[in-house]
């Protein structure tokens, strides 16, 4: 399989529901909005995708479902993290014979791991494919970081783990891992608010939630940051940052799948317990805010 860059904009698909079964029709249909409409890649089964709460056949059948419709015209990045290292190990296993490009490997959540047990699992994940490794630390929901020390050993004993989606919050963090590794580590924002900022201190994109809704807009951000063009990026930035932010009113991906269903994208915008539909006044909100920007 060649190789391609996983950098610009990469979309977090959500798995549209209908009466709580994965709509597979709708889902298909938003693969090929998002490659028309310009899109750098896809990522299926993500948390945005709701995986805490697929089936283990359901998550296969997504990430075989987005790799089929997408035909090879973008980059397909499978999710396949689980706070388990043996059903991480499964989940890349069966993602690389899907044919996904690449996987993106969540830390472990709840186990609450050292960063020696960190190393040992990323590494047991590792040794089960050739193809690249999006590290993905996002300690809020996870309860830990992915050390930099940590991602410096991983990064030296695998040649395909050379990326990390950095959803920390902190441009520090960004720095660090750049000060750390440089070129040999491709930091992408795993937050739309934080892309721009990110990007100014050497991240190369995002795994955006936002490109659901508006793929064009968020590929032109990541592109104007690329070619360094701050200004022009930074405008497009500040017209959207009151979508980003009112994307996260509550939990993802309830509000962008609310905002998706208004715009027609998908028909329902079901959720799975423990998630639930978005509190009426926050519904108010974002669409005052999304008819605003839009």
């Amino acid at each position: 399989m060649k190789l391609r860059p996983l950098t610009g904009t990469l979309t977090a698909l959500v798995t549209p529901f209908r009466q709580q079964k994965v709509a597979y029709e709708e889902l298909r249909a938003l693969v090929n909005f998002q490659i028309k409409s310009g899109i750098n890649g896809l990522v299926p089964a993500g948390s945005t995708g709701e995986a805490a709460t697929l089936s283990h056949e359901e998550h296969m059948d997504v990430v075989r479902c987005v790799i089929e419709t997408a035909r090879d015209r973008v980059p397909v990045v499978a999710g396949t993290g689980s706070n388990s290292t043996l059903e991480a190990r499964e989940l890349t296993q069966a993602a690389h014979a899907a044919g996904a490009d690449a996987m993106l490997v969540v830390a472990p959540y709840y186990n609450r791991p050292t960063q020696e047990g960190l190393f040992r699992h990323f590494s047991a994940v590792a040794e089960t494919t050739d193809r690249p490794i999006i590290l993905y630390s996002i300690p809020s929901r996870c309860g830990v970081e992915i050390g930099v020390p940590v991602v410096e050993r991983l990064r030296a004993r695998f040649p395909h783990v050379r990326y990390i989606k950095e959803s920390g919050g902190s441009v520090d963090r960004v720095d660090q891992l750049k000060q750390a590794l440089g070129s040999d580590l491709v930091v992408i924002s795993g937050d739309d608010s934080l892309t721009l900022p990110f990007m100014a201190v050497g991240a190369e994109g995002v795994i955006s939630v936002a490109s659901n809704l508006l793929p064009r807009a968020l590929v032109q951000l990541t592109h104007l940051a690329l070619a360094g063009d701050f200004r022009r990026a930074g405008r497009l930035h500040r017209r959207l940052y009151p979508v980003f932010k009112a994307l996260f009113i509550e939990t993802n991906p309830v509000p962008i799948k609310a905002a998706l269903a208004a715009a027609g994208r998908i028909r329902s915008p079901e959720v799975r317990l423990p998630l639930c539909e978005l509190a009426a006044v926050n519904l108010a909100s974002l669409q005052r805010t999304l008819a605003a920007a839009t």
